[in-house]
């Protein structure tokens, strides 16, 4: 559930007359040639979830295929190509619906282009009722090294009226077959504010995470997006939302059983054992560079002239017929 800021959203809330341009493929290049952050896009899910507002399409089949093969093409075609990465996220969407050679073609381009450092966090999200144990061997083997695993609760009609795909039974199971399969680096993604939610369902689902001993959790407060499903419900009452001093009950509970099981609070929503820190997701946090690939996906570096943001045209369509004609494919901010 991890996204940089939309650099449009800032132009907006400030209205001032930031330098935009449309730029294409090639034509994006920086200065620097320092480890970066990389983040690649990948759009897709079984489902889109009542909550979502991640550019996320429910599709498969042949656009799939065609947009890995373009973002592959973006990726080679980089203007920053040789520049090491310190970090690697694939993101979405949900990368691990793609057909498993889809992925371990994203990866293999990424480090080809942008060859690791030593030590590189290389990170999959994950959905739990979209991944098997080859799949698992399969991203390992490819060079991923963390996985982001979207749990969200282990509550049955949590997960329905959440819109997941997986059942509570299969979180744990993918925790132990990614052990199995050599990841020794997990984070867990929850939820929690949700539908109904008593803050004593809370303190199971968390009690419940932590039991899985994986290295990290990262915890969320359900936020009613615009063009969301949920947004809708809630405009007609159907959302029993907790109170904001529920909230505050949950997430002070959050606080406190994760710091007391070891994983320290190093971001509002992040808590990690010592030394296992989302590294990725930490550049974010220090406004330091990350280039990013794929639909929708957002970046941000550095020329002599500034700091340039940009994002990526956001259907999964328009941009691969961008990267395939070589028309623009992104808007460029200066600040």
């Amino acid at each position: 559930m991890t996204s940089p800021p939309n650099p449009l959203s800032i132009k907006t809330e400030r209205g001032d007359s930031a330098n935009f341009s449309l730029i294409a493929v090639g034509d994006n290049g920086g200065i620097e040639s320092s480890p970066v952050a990389v983040y690649i896009h990948t759009p897709f899910c079984p489902s889109k979830c009542g909550y979502c507002d991640f550019n996320s399409y429910a599709m498969s089949g042949e656009i799939m295929e065609r947009t890995t093969a373009t973002t592959v093409r973006e990726i080679r075609e980089s203007p920053h190509v040789g520049r090491p990465a310190k970090t690697i996220f694939v993101g979405g969407g949900t990368p691990t619906y793609l057909p498993t050679e889809q992925l371990v073609a994203i990866l293999e381009t990424v480090m080809d282009v942008h060859p690791p450092v030593d030590g590189c966090e290389i990170t999959s999200e994950a959905n739990p009722g979209t991944i098997d144990f080859p799949k698992f061997e399969a991203m390992r083997a490819a060079g991923f090294n963390r996985l982001s695993l979207g749990a969200q609760s282990f509550q049955t009609h949590d997960l329905i009226q959440l819109g997941r795909v997986h059942a509570p039974t299969h979180i744990a199971e993918a925790v132990q077959k990614a052990r199995r399969a050599g990841f020794d680096n997990v984070n867990l993604d929850l939820m929690f504010a949700l539908p109904g939610q008593s803050l004593k369902a809370w303190e199971t689902n968390l009690a419940t995470a932590l039991a899985l001993g994986t290295e990290h959790l990262s915890l969320y407060c359900l936020t009613i997006e615009q063009n969301t499903r949920f947004y809708r419900q809630n405009l007609r009452g159907m959302l029993a939302l907790p109170d904001d001093e529920r909230q505050t009950a949950m997430y002070d509970l959050a606080v406190e059983r994760c710091e007391a099981a070891g994983l320290q609070q190093y971001e509002i929503s992040n808590f990690g054992k010592p030394g296992w820190e989302s590294r990725h997701n930490l550049a974010y946090w220090r406004s330091e560079e990350y280039l990013a690939y794929g639909p929708g996906a957002v970046g941000c570096y550095d020329r002599e002239d500034g700091r340039y943001r940009f994002t990526n045209l956001k259907h999964p369509e328009g941009y691969s017929s961008a990267v395939e004609e070589g028309r623009p494919l992104h808007l460029r901010m200066r600040f």
